[in-house]
């Protein structure tokens, strides 16, 4: 995808998370998210439901993710069948579909890159509901892209390659960030990074990314920006665009006026329908 940056741009790159990041946080999929972990370990382990629970949080805070901590622990476990059972089941008919979306993300100028701890399957359903095209993105870093060795044959030898072999790389761990800005081939200084995680934006800032909180009022320690909802992307860091916040001030009010008048105008149909 052809792409050119603004001469008065800090951005050569933008990174963008996926989850709580290009839909909102309140559509209740990550506490389904969280369910469907408990019940993976309840009828993978056999553990009560408040156990379950409870190494959830623990795996989650040693290792990343649930999946992480259980393969590091040693448990015989394919990644597909994990993403399986806990993505598989997720009401993702939550995620509703936003048509200014597509538009605004077209809109950015700079490379590109959807930047995921979600297997692939996942992302395409997200990105389905969405309304949103996988070709909008220049590439795109998921599980996949981080962990090849996951899904390959592993080979037993005496050089350690079976330990390295059950190392899972997932935000907000270095070997991730380094793979996006692989994948980006971008200075990190000029690459901008958006995530709903304080723990991920911590861990770009720490690299030299520029970093940006999405679904907050209130910029973390380690964040550049902070944007309640990734709709806002255009007002709150015009610099993307290479403007300043004066000068797209005007064209914002102009896209609030026309959205509140199309509003209106549904509004206004629908009465006229239910009379």
């Amino acid at each position: 995808m052809a792409f050119q940056c603004p001469m008065n741009s800090p951005f050569d790159c933008v990174l963008l998370d996926l989850d709580d990041t290009l839909y909102p946080g309140g559509t209740g999929i990550g506490p389904a998210l969280k369910r469907n972990i408990d019940e993976f370990l309840i009828a993978r382990l056999g553990l009560a439901a408040d156990r379950a629970a409870s190494l959830r949080v623990e795996l989650f805070r040693t290792h990343g993710s649930t999946l992480a901590g259980l393969i590091a622990l040693g448990h015989d476990l394919h990644p597909d069948e994990y993403h399986s059972y806990v993505h598989g089941r997720l009401p993702y008919d939550r995620i509703a579909a936003d048509p200014r979306l597509p538009a605004l993300l077209q809109s950015i100028p700079q490379r590109k890159i959807l930047f995921t701890n979600s297997d692939r399957a996942h992302m395409k359903k997200a990105l389905e509901r969405l309304g949103v095209e996988e070709a909008c993105f220049d590439d795109v870093v998921c599980f996949e892209t981080m962990n090849p060795h996951l899904f390959v044959e592993a080979k037993d030898d005496d050089d350690g390659a079976s330990a390295d072999h059950a190392v899972v790389v997932l935000k907000p761990s270095v070997d991730a960030i380094f793979a996006a800005l692989r994948v980006a081939g971008t200075d990190p200084n000029r690459t901008l990074f958006l995530d709903d995680s304080e723990r991920n934006i911590t861990a770009g800032k720490a690299l030299g990314l520029r970093t940006a909180l999405v679904g907050k009022r209130v910029r973390s320690k380690e964040a550049d920006y902070a944007l309640e909802s990734i709709g806002n992307l255009r007002r709150d860091i015009p610099e993307i665009w290479g403007a300043a916040v004066d000068e797209l001030q005007t064209d914002h009010n102009i896209e609030e006026n026309n959205s509140m008048r199309a509003d209106l105008d549904s509004i206004i149909q629908l009465r006229s329908i239910q009379a």
